[in-house]
């Protein structure tokens, strides 16, 4: 059988498209389509993915950063398509991570009301199993312009497990997934006053958001702080697992991972925040 020259034109591009942007020891980085870089992967590969997908809330409004009135309008990546291409957009990115995790691996989803959600109902449509629902608190929150809302000062994590189906009866199978419960119980968490010595960790944790040192080099509109990473990377993985960001940012992810010995893989459409991304990793190893 014979390849047609455009047949050829493509694969080379898609091979092409799959080389790392950046790529020191066992932290990786794709400029890609995080659909279309998914689908490279094997089948059962990865232990865990944390995805911080668009909360698709710019839409004209505005907030207020540093005691300034500031834009919510992040960029077109960001812009509701309307309910119903907006959860198409989410199941077809939670199906995909279904499809690369492994039998019992774990995926976090960070979200605000905008998108939260439509991401719990994508992920039952898809047969995961929602282990928890994490409230982040955030004691420094912004404060609220209109005065006719309660003032947002939190953010939703979802945490859930990928479930198996059986063949023949259709009923789902029950998996073990990773939870480092010792280290969540008993571990040194001076950042969140709500976190008690030697007792439980609860799903209310109480974070500023990143510090001026972590946004030295730029920041990404919806940046998480290192230590609310750090906390989801060690109590879900193993050193050595590998975890994957499909919409790394500034790969806060990547540097958690980089920090506690778990190989990373970050994917971002966005040239400048993968550039953003390199510079903190090399700062991080220095």
């Amino acid at each position: 059988m014979t390849t047609s020259k455009k047949a050829i034109k493509t694969k080379k591009k898609s091979k092409k498209m799959l080389d790392p942007f950046f790529k020191d020891k066992d932290f990786k980085l794709y400029q890609a389509n995080s659909l279309e870089f998914l689908a490279t992967l094997p089948e059962n590969s990865v232990d865990m993915i944390f995805a911080d997908p668009p909360y698709l809330l710019s839409n004209g409004g505005f907030s207020v950063h540093a005691g300034r009135m500031v834009s919510v309008n992040k960029g077109e990546w960001d812009v509701s398509n309307g309910l119903k291409k907006d959860f198409e957009f989410q199941l077809a990115w939670i199906k995909a991570c279904h499809r690369v995790l492994k039998p019992g691996g774990t995926i976090w989803i960070s979200g605000t009301y905008h998108s939260i959600y439509q991401c719990g109902f994508a992920l039952q449509v898809s047969k995961f199993h929602i282990l928890n629902d994490i409230a982040w608190f955030k004691p420094n929150a912004s404060p609220n312009l209109s005065c006719r809302f309660f003032t947002a000062s939190h953010e939703t994590l979802i945490w859930a497990r990928k479930e198996l189906v059986h063949p023949k009866t259709g009923k789902p199978i029950t998996t073990k997934h990773k939870f480092n419960y010792d280290l969540m119980k008993n571990g040194n968490w001076p950042e969140d006053f709500l976190k008690k010595p030697n007792l439980q960790m609860r799903s209310v944790w109480s974070m500023g958001t990143p510090k001026p040192t972590e946004k030295k080099f730029g920041k990404h509109p919806t940046q998480k702080p290192i230590d609310l990473l750090v906390r989801i990377v060690m109590a879900s993985t193993n050193k050595g697992d590998l975890v994957i960001d499909p919409f790394t940012g500034s790969s806060t992810t990547g540097l958690a991972c980089a920090l506690n010995d778990r190989k990373f893989i970050g994917i971002d459409l966005e040239k400048n925040y993968l550039e953003l991304s390199v510079k903190r990793y090399k700062d991080l190893i220095k």
